[in-house]
């Protein structure tokens, strides 16, 4: 009797294990039209592709207005219900934040760290981006996830306290929600912090550099120890960050046999991966590790 007993826990445990991976697989939204237009190579058994990207196609034909509105296939407004603009207190400061979804009980944290210029309110515009922002913050509330877009004060060693005391208040209400952040651009400084953080890196689900620079000290940092998932994203016509030390990092991590995955945008330039990564195809991958 006893044996059984055992082994019917032992079962119980590996259907209640599957069964939470499961539900961290992320639903369609949109697909159709999110999907990379075309695919010049596929290499690394899909760790590494370049994509056909064209500017009359993928911003011309997608907006209303080029870069400023896309057309209306593209969002629903509808998760505008589900959207607060909050300020929280911290010992770092009081930190305001976009949240849309769940703020406690969330099935995934999903965080956009925005570049020079930018605000709380980038990772938030339904419009702009080709709609891109609208997609993943839909994602998110049809999920039971959460998403977050900050302010912070700078891109040095404040600035990643500030994101990561963010995050503590919002793991520890959602404590068994993986937790991804994507950094744009100059935002990239934030994540290279926090990968350096063992703390944070031990909440870590997966880190998306779009349009951002490397790391040449990331193989020391506590994220990669833990072997957290990278995603680079990057317009081969990049003039403030160059393709070519994205492709380098790539094969070194490549190389180590690290998780990492590299989408070239062919003749894309600073904005083109935040407006045309595939969110669910990437969160995906790093919530199913």
């Amino acid at each position: 009797m006893r044996i059984l007993f055992v082994a019917a826990l032992a079962a119980s445990l590996v259907v209640s294990f599957v069964s939470g991976a499961a539900a961290l697989t992320l639903k369609p939204f949109k697909d159709e039209l999110f999907a990379y237009p075309g695919l010049i190579a596929r290499e690394d058994g899909g760790s590494r592709l370049v994509v056909d990207y064209r500017e009359l196609r993928d911003i011309n034909q997608r907006d209303e207005v080029p870069e400023r509105r896309v057309k209306g296939d593209y969002v629903r407004l509808s998760v505008r219900s589900a959207q607060k603009d909050l300020s929280l207190k911290t010992a770092q400061g009081d930190i305001r934040h976009v949240a849309v979804g769940k703020p406690e009980g969330a099935s995934a944290i999903v965080v956009y760290i925005h570049g020079q210029g930018g605000s709380r309110k980038q990772g938030v515009d339904d419009f702009t981006f080709g709609g891109n922002f609208n997609r993943i913050k839909n994602l998110m509330w049809e999920n039971g996830g959460l998403y977050l877009s900050p302010d912070f004060s700078e891109f040095g060693p404040k600035g990643v306290k500030e994101i990561a005391a963010l995050l503590d208040h919002y793991a520890d209400r959602s404590p068994k929600a993986p937790i991804v952040v994507a950094c744009g651009s100059m935002g990239g400084a934030i994540c290279w912090g926090l990968a350096d953080s063992p703390a944070v890196a031990g909440r870590l689900a997966g880190l998306m550099m779009l349009g951002s620079f490397t790391s040449d000290d990331f193989a020391k940092s506590a994220a990669y120890k833990r072997k957290v998932p990278l995603y680079l994203g990057q317009g081969s016509k990049d003039a403030v960050f160059p393709v070519d030390t994205q492709e380098a990092m790539y094969k070194r991590l490549k190389g180590a046999n690290y998780p990492v995955r590299l989408v070239r945008f062919e003749t894309g330039t600073h904005g083109t991966p935040i407006r045309m990564t595939d969110w669910r195809d990437v969160l995906n991958w790093m919530l199913a590790r």
